[in-house]
């Protein structure tokens, strides 16, 4: 009887115990240590991006080549009819050129590297064709990259993206690898987003409730 009354009583105190525990938790006795954890998970996990995003609807772009520029052209169409809409792009793979500035363009000439012709020279790129291009060079003048951040598009460019390609043409620029990356990631499209990874974009933007739309 005496060892049943034992079990008894470490249950009571085992049952006090968790009882000071939910107790001390409920009054935040121990927010400081989850403040860390939740800290630590967040750090973990990459920026916080997109973060909030405005408007009913919003639709992610997963632009892995370049195509003409007919990726930005699906996001002005899909901008155009929606007066609440908001547009992620996602550069990465070989659609990477497209997040970079002019001077990029040149000084490591992604005409020639990704095949990409000037509509307004009809020679091998050596600007951004899609980023402040001239009246009239566009057969439509919103699918430039400067009037979708007009309208509150976000822009992502996908890290592994960014480094590889800045490593894979660096000697043609006379720049060596890793300094060609920081130069790159120094000369996005003002606004643009460096990401861990394109695909970790695609996830975080579809967490965000962004429908999905390819852009090839």
């Amino acid at each position: 009887m005496s060892d049943l009354n034992g079990d008894e009583s470490d249950v009571s105190h085992r049952r006090n115990f968790f009882g000071r525990i939910a107790a001390a938790s409920a009054l935040g006795l121990f927010g400081i240590a989850a403040s860390r954890a939740q800290a630590q998970t967040a750090a973990g996990d990459g920026p916080d991006w997109p973060g909030a995003l405005k408007g009913r609807h919003k639709q992610l772009f997963d632009i892995y080549g370049v195509f003409d520029g007919f990726p930005l052209g699906f996001a002005n169409n899909f901008l155009a009819p929606n007066q609440s809409a908001t547009a992620l792009l996602i550069f990465r793979h070989q659609g990477i050129p497209l997040a970079l500035g002019s001077s990029m363009w040149a000084k490591y000439k992604l005409g020639e590297a990704f095949k990409v012709t000037d509509p307004e020279t009809k020679a091998p790129a050596i600007k951004n064709p899609w980023f402040e291009a001239k009246p009239g060079v566009l057969g439509n003048p919103d699918i430039a990259l400067d009037r979708l951040l007009a309208k509150g598009s976000v822009l992502g460019a996908c890290g592994v993206a960014l480094r590889g390609q800045a490593r894979r043409l660096a000697a043609g620029a006379g720049m060596m690898p890793d300094d060609a990356f920081k130069e790159w990631a120094a000369n996005l499209i003002p606004g643009t987003t460096v990401l861990p990874s394109g695909t970790w974009g695609v996830n975080r933007a579809q967490e965000a409730g962004c429908t999905y739309c390819g852009g090839g």
